[in-house]
C-alpha cells in the first residue's frame, strides 16, 4: 500500500513536470513568434518610413526644381520682354530720329531748291529785261536809219549807237562767261554809261575773288576800277 502511494506520487510528479515543460515550451514559442512578428512589423514600419521620406524628398525636390524652373522661366520671360521692349523703344526712337532728320534734310533741301530757283529766276529775268532794253534801243535806231526824213548825220549817229550796243552786248556776254569760270554760275552785268554793276550769286566773296571780277570787267568793257560795283545776292 505504501509502495503504491509512492509510485502514484512519482507519476504525479512526472506528469506535472511534463505539463510544466510543455507550458514552458509553448510560452517560449509564442514569445519567439511574437518577437519575430514584432520585428517584422518594425522592419515594415521602417521601410514605410524610409519610403515616405524618400517620396517626400523626391516631391520636394521636384517642387523646388519646378519652382526654380518657373522662376527662371519667368525671369527669362521678363528679361526677354524687357529686351524686346527696349529694342522696340530704341527702334522706334531711332526711326523717329531718322524720320525727323529726314524731314529736316528734306525741308532744308526744299528751302535750298526754292531759294536756288528764286535766285535763278532773278538772274534769268534780269538778263531778259536787259536784252529786251537793248533790242528796243536797236529797233529805235533802225527806224531812224530807215526813215527818209532822217538827216544823214542822224543816220550816222544811229549806226554808231547800234554798233556800240552790239559791242556792249558781246562784251557783257564774255564777262558773264568768264565770271562763271571763276565759280559764280549765276551773275549778271549791267552797263549804264561809264558805271558798271555786277550782281553775283554768293553768300560772300573773298577779296581776291572781287579783284578777279574787277579785272575781267575792266579788260572787256574798258572800264575804270572805281566805276565797277560788285554786289552779292
Amino acid at each position: 500500500m505504501k509502495l503504491f502511494k509512492k509510485n502514484q506520487i512519482i507519476i504525479y510528479v512526472i506528469v506535472l513536470m511534463l505539463m510544466t515543460a510543455g507550458y514552458l515550451n509553448y510560452t517560449t514559442k509564442t514569445e519567439k513568434e511574437a518577437s519575430v512578428e514584432t520585428a517584422m512589423q518594425m522592419e515594415a514600419s521602417d521601410d514605410m518610413q524610409l519610403a515616405d521620406i524618400g517620396d517626400a524628398t523626391l516631391v520636394n525636390s521636384n517642387e523646388v526644381v519646378t519652382e526654380e524652373n518657373t522662376e527662371e522661366k519667368n525671369n527669362t520671360s521678363n528679361i526677354t520682354n524687357t529686351t524686346a521692349e527696349t529694342s522696340n523703344t530704341t527702334t522706334n526712337t531711332s526711326m523717329d530720329n531718322n524720320q525727323n532728320i529726314t524731314k529736316e534734310e528734306t525741308a532744308k533741301e526744299e528751302t535750298k531748291e526754292t531759294s536756288s530757283a528764286s535766285s535763278n529766276d532773278y538772274f534769268v529775268k534780269s538778263k531778259l529785261e536787259r536784252d529786251t532794253m537793248y533790242s528796243q534801243m536797236i529797233e529805235n535806231y533802225e527806224k531812224v536809219l530807215n526813215s527818209s526824213n532822217s538827216p544823214e548825220t542822224g543816220k550816222q549817229l544811229a549806226t554808231q549807237e547800234i554798233q556800240k550796243i552790239n559791242d556792249t552786248k558781246n562784251s557783257i556776254m564774255i564777262c558773264e562767261n568768264l565770271i562763271r569760270t571763276k565759280g559764280f554760275e549765276n551773275n549778271v552785268v549791267f552797263v549804264n554809261g561809264n558805271s558798271i554793276s555786277v550782281i553775283i550769286e554768293a553768300q560772300e566773296m573773298k577779296q581776291e575773288e572781287v579783284a578777279q571780277v574787277q579785272n575781267i570787267i575792266a579788260r572787256e568793257l574798258k572800264a575804270e576800277i572805281e566805276n565797277i560795283h560788285i554786289a552779292t545776292k
